[in-house]
């Protein structure tokens, strides 16, 4: 077996046991708990792992308290967390102390602080804080080519070398847009298109729609990436559950193109896995 197929199996693996401990958590003598607390504009999700890294429980909520990557309502997301914090605690029958989190590349400055925020007042000790693509490449493995999370509002690219980042950015365009074209196509409320998207049987009758917007989002790649030599992209993100994404982006941008099992929980399982037991002050 190639290493590239070693590499996503480890993901894919990763993310069907966080996808089975979800309905059915793992109640054990852990020493210690690390989670990952993804703020998404669509989603929040926690993923727990144990001493060893390996997933014991998870919760996720569909929540409305980031736009464009910022957070909009910071007393909803911290309770939102907390909430899904004491969710899992009663299941494992066990506190949660330690948490890592993410945030979009390049907005250290703009919102670090308040998602740093959000988690130590859900109850957390913060002991991370790294940039999405990054976070997700924990789960990744990629030594060479591109990570990228297109969220609910923005989309990520994280360029890696050796294993190690050497780029990164973020664009305005993410699921909010894709709702926002089935909401015109279809004269529907965008609540309405949002939740007609999310659906996987529309899917198939919604990628020729959608295909404009996943070809602008192909053209960021392509600016972002242009100078890098990369051979490999990566999608992470809720937004990449569309099913044939990746078929639309690897014709536009003519590198190979892979979508992990369930995008939508390879950065909260990155971020969990970026945990440690050193906080952040």
């Amino acid at each position: 077996m190639s290493e590239k197929s070693l590499t996503f199996e480890y993901c894919d693996k990763l993310v069907q046991d966080f996808e089975d401990v979800i309905e059915r958590p793992i109640v054990g003598n852990s020493s210690t708990y690390y989670t990952g607390v993804d703020l998404g504009t669509a989603y929040i999700v926690l993923a727990v792992l144990d001493e060893n890294y390996r997933p014991v429980a998870g919760a996720y909520r569909n929540a409305s308290v980031v736009r464009d990557g910022m957070v909009v309502d910071y007393i909803g997301a911290v309770r939102i967390v907390r909430e899904l914090k004491q969710e899992i605690e009663e299941k494992l029958g066990t506190e949660l102390i330690y948490a890592a989190a993410a945030i979009p590349p390049g907005t250290e400055g703009l919102d670090s602080g308040a998602i740093k925020n959000v988690v130590q007042s859900a109850g957390f000790e913060l002991t991370n804080l790294l940039d999405e693509p990054t976070a997700a490449n924990e789960a990744l493995k990629i030594q060479n080519g591109a990570v990228i999370d297109i969220g609910g509002g923005t989309t990520g690219i994280s360029i890696l070398k050796d294993g190690k980042v050497i780029y990164v950015a973020d664009e305005p365009t993410g699921g909010t847009h894709f709702s926002l074209v089935v909401s015109g196509a279809y004269g529907m409320s965008f609540e309405a298109a949002d939740s007609y998207k999310r659906d996987y049987s529309n899917h198939k009758e919604l990628l020729p729609v959608l295909k404009p917007v996943v070809e602008k989002v192909s053209s960021i790649i392509n600016n972002h990436v242009n100078g890098y030599d990369v051979k490999e992209i990566s999608l992470v993100g809720g937004t990449c559950c569309l099913e044939g994404i990746e078929k639309i982006i690897e014709n536009k941008t003519g590198i190979y193109t892979h979508k992990p099992k369930n995008p939508m929980f390879v950065t909260p399982l990155g971020i969990a896995l970026s945990c440690t037991k050193e906080i952040i002050e």
